[in-house]
């Protein structure tokens, strides 16, 4: 998924229509229409973040700043509880009233909408929205439309006809039951779970089929982007039509409006939060006040469990590591132990040795490339850099002495792993440089095989909690688009058999998880057997809170739930 930065977006300051009819939405008692009852409602929530999530459109968007923001302005048939809980939690109902059981032996799910739930222009939500939200999906050429949705029957000729895609016989909508029928290709133990990621969002009928940029299409959640500068400054206000339906699913929110402000950096962050002048930052805390703020303000420190991972994505497919020997030298050749004291140390920083994090289903220990250890006989864990062997695969493959450019994000963490990625390289015998871009297009950049980019430094975190958002997601052959800002398998990686094996574990899972897991693992294994990346570490997120916020906002997935900031 989307992970902790951002990419371009345009320059032009725009005001977002505000909700028709907003002077008639009502009250009650003295709390604003839609606010929670309580003593703590109210006030305005003030964000920052070193830049922008770039464009606003819910279906587009693949970043985790704006997946933290939407997620109070959209919702889809099911969503992911915005409450704590463990790291594996599966989709709850969220516009349907319940998670229908499957028909046709899970080739069919009949959703019953809630009624009365309205987008914040006032447009009252109908199944008609629901079936031209998942036709939109594929007519805006959406990141995940192969891999998530293209088993909706008519979904393969969507990804090859977007502009003609219909779903006709896919998605069906019965607006008198207030229904909405979905027919599949096949079984999908994660049906659910990609309903409920922020490309399901359901928006209304007349969306433009497009990317949207700058403007927000209206949702149904408790909050509308009323204004967006990407160069500055976000404003959320409430949804004057919102009434909470399920508090599980999307909670009515606390603070009247929140203001995200975009361009300090993470000290700059640091310290507005510790004057008061912001109550909290999208950045993990740097390294280098991370004693300062466990030390005066450790009340008032969150550490965050989540699924993520950061890696180095090899490029496949052009020189050098297109030659399996380099890919697999550079694994072995990384030292994993710097990596985690760049990351604040073993408290809050683990190494990785696959592409799949811990806590992930299918996760099973196990590293390939650490001293004595090799693809075939994988240690237990990382133990330290083998430097010889990988030096020996270099000289084997006749590349030494290469040019090698590693594309980073210019924010300081990311230069810090760029620049120990640079070393390792340079000690294999490579001539090495580090191109830092900023956040506003780095993510794009490396993404898009025109480019060229020989190592695009990235992380990613889970769409939903299962192995498929990081394996398949990241290196099936479909997620590989040339050409294109929108190809998430920036290595260009495709291999049939592992594809096989991913979608065998995919069935599997259907009717027996545990098999599937066990399946998931060995592709794990398998992919890193080829090496299209370098896993560098996983982290727990470091966040410091202004003094006059409590609360319970953690909740897996989505980290903090802006909505459930109570604000003193």
């Amino acid at each position: 998924m989307i992970f902790r930065f951002a990419f371009a977006a345009g320059v032009t300051f725009l005001i977002m229509t505000g909700p028709a009819g907003a002077t008639g939405a009502g009250t009650t008692g003295n709390l604003p229409s839609g606010a929670p009852a309580g003593p703590h409602a109210g006030g305005t929530l003030h964000l920052t973040s070193q830049t922008s999530g770039g464009t606003l459109d819910p279906q587009i968007s693949y970043l985790h700043l704006n997946y933290q923001i939407e997620a109070l302005v959209y919702d889809g048939l099911t969503t992911f509880a915005k409450s704590a809980g463990s790291l594996d939690r599966q989709a709850v109902p969220d516009l349907a009233d319940s998670l229908p059981a499957p028909e046709d032996g899970g080739l069919t799910y009949r959703f019953h909408l809630r009624p009365g739930i309205h987008f914040s222009n006032g447009k009252l939500l109908t199944p008609d929205d629901v079936v031209a939200s998942m036709r939109r999906i594929f007519r805006v050429n959406s990141p995940t439309a192969g891999p998530y949705y293209s088993h909706i029957v008519g979904g393969t000729a969507c990804l090859h006809d977007p502009e003609h895609c219909t779903l006709a016989e896919g998605v069906i909508a019965n607006n008198a039951a207030g229904t909405v029928t979905f027919h599949l290709t096949h079984p999908d133990s994660e049906f659910f779970d990609r309903l409920a990621f922020l490309h399901g969002a359901i928006v209304p009928a007349d969306t433009p089929a497009h990317d949207t940029g700058n403007v927000a299409p209206p949702g149904t959640g408790p909050y509308y982007i009323a204004s967006y500068d990407p160069n500055s400054a976000m404003e959320l206000k409430r949804n004057p039509y919102f009434r909470e339906w399920d508090h599980q699913a999307q909670p009515a929110g606390y603070p009247d409006a929140i203001h995200y402000a975009f361009g300090l950096d993470p000290e700059a962050e640091v310290t507005a939060i510790e004057n008061g002048q912001s109550d909290w930052m999208y950045e993990n805390a740097p390294l280098d006040r991370l004693a300062e703020i466990g030390g005066r303000f450790a009340d008032r420190v969150r550490i965050i469990d989540f699924l993520n991972l950061y890696y180095a994505a090899l490029n496949v497919n052009i020189p050098p590591f297109n030659d399996l020997r380099v890919r697999r030298a550079f694994n072995y050749a990384i030292n994993r132990k710097a990596l985690v004291i760049q990351s604040g140390g073993p408290t809050v920083a683990i190494p990785s040795c696959q592409m799949l994090p811990a806590g992930a289903p299918g996760f099973e220990p196990g590293c390939a490339y650490t001293l004595g250890a090799s693809p075939e006989n994988p240690a237990p864990s990382w133990k330290a850099p083998d430097m010889a062997l990988a030096k020996r695969l270099v000289e084997e493959s006749g590349t030494r002495g290469q040019r090698v450019t590693i594309v980073s994000p210019s924010e300081p963490g990311y230069v810090a792993r760029a620049n120990e990625l640079r070393s390792t390289l340079a000690a294999l015998g490579y001539i090495t440089s580090v191109r830092p871009i900023t956040q506003a297009v780095q993510f794009n950049y490396i993404q898009n095989s025109d480019n060229r980019v020989q190592v695009g430094l990235t992380g990613w975190n889970a769409d939903y909690p299962a192995a498929s958002t990081y394996l398949q997601a990241l290196f099936s052959c479909g997620t590989f688009t040339p050409h294109s800002d929108n190809s998430i398998n920036i290595s260009g990686f495709c291999d049939h058999d592992l594809d096989a094996l991913m979608d065998r574990a995919a069935q599997v899972s259907v009717t027996d998880q545990k098999a599937g897991n066990a399946l998931w693992a060995e592709a794990s294994r398998a992919l890193m057997a080829k090496a299209p990346a370098v896993p560098l570490n996983q982290v727990r997120w470091v966040t410091l809170l202004s003094p006059r916020v409590h609360g319970n906002f953690i909740a897996p997935i989505y980290e903090v739930v802006f909505s459930q900031f109570q604000l003193r």
